[in-house]
């Protein structure tokens, strides 16, 4: 079995383009091709449909996409067994996160694990595409855990621990019409401009799902992904935001007022495949996740 060629096979299936996977996997094109093309010699089938715009797996392909990667697994297992025998836990990590994750300490928390565990590879990958392509690159095998902000319903195939959990408040300017207001309804903003994150962003799913709850369509006139700097769209006048109550969103020169009457939070979990046993570097790092968050508090 060549490793190399499962790796090409796989990275093919999950991009359906030879030039992105040779490019994910820092190889040429040419030797992606080529390692396909042996294993469908060696296979005696046709793996993928190729035309001059597409890439498609075939029925054969696509059986043979889920024992590839599980072979891919298990030698990823053996190898990181036969590391920790001789020297201590080894092995990599990949881990993606949000840009915005709230009041987690992750820098803290990864520092931490990497200074116990030196040998373990970590890679930290922030998505600006949000909690929906993390939670799929999970569920895919290119990433071994991921902090996301989706709801529970959106969770399917993944173990989750609940890091921690905001209510949504309506940012603002002081001169607005509702600004006085002790809270606000869905209803009380129909006909509001918005600024919020992009599609696929947890924090906008959960809130999309209130307004189409309530028949309540709304007009986003600005996306920005990193809800950082979404205040300084309100402060402009482009419109207001509904948003989780984070410190990040708190500006001294913007009224923040409390969501009411929607049944709307925004998690922050730290999810994993739920149909795999985790490696012990990831046993080892959700391990040191439940130590922070029980001698900080499980969160707000």
């Amino acid at each position: 079995m060549d490793t190399r060629q499962l790796e090409y096979f796989v990275a093919v299936a999950e991009e359906l383009s030879f030039t992105r996977a040779a490019r994910r996997l820092r190889a040429v094109q040419s030797t992606v091709s080529a390692g396909i093309k042996s294993w469908e010699s060696d296979l005696r089938t046709t793996l993928f449909d190729r035309s001059t715009r597409s890439v498609a797996l075939t029925p054969s392909g696509a059986a043979f996409l889920p024992e590839a990667k599980a072979a891919l697994a298990q030698l990823d297992r053996a190898k990181a067994v036969v590391q920790e025998a001789g020297a201590g836990l080894r092995g990599s990590l990949r881990i993606g996160t949000m840009i915005s994750v709230g009041p987690l300490d992750l820098p803290g928390l990864l520092g931490a694990f990497h200074r116990r565990y030196p040998l373990v590879d970590l890679h930290l990958t922030m998505s600006t595409t949000g909690s929906t392509g993390l939670a799929e690159d999970v569920r895919a095998g290119r990433l071994d855990a991921a902090l996301v902000g989706l709801p529970p319903s959106d969770l399917a195939g993944l173990q989750a621990r609940e890091l921690n959990r905001h209510s949504y408040v309506a940012l603002m300017p002081a001169e607005h019409r509702l600004a006085t207001r002790s809270t606000v309804t869905i209803t009380d903003l129909t006909g509001e401009d918005f600024v919020d994150t992009p599609r696929g962003f947890g924090n906008r799913i959960a809130l999309e799902r209130a307004f189409d709850a309530v028949g309540k369509p709304r007009r986003v006139v600005a996306e920005v992904s990193d809800l950082r700097v979404v205040p300084g769209y309100v402060r402009a006048g482009l419109g207001i935001a509904v948003v989780p109550d984070l410190e990040i969103i708190r500006e001294p020169d913007l009224v923040r007022i409390p969501l009411a009457g929607a049944a709307v939070e925004w998690l922050v979990t730290l999810v994993w495949l739920a149909d795999h046993k985790p490696s012990r570097a990831l046993t080892t790092l959700l391990g040191l996740v439940e130590d922070m968050l029980t001698a900080g508090g499980d969160g707000e």
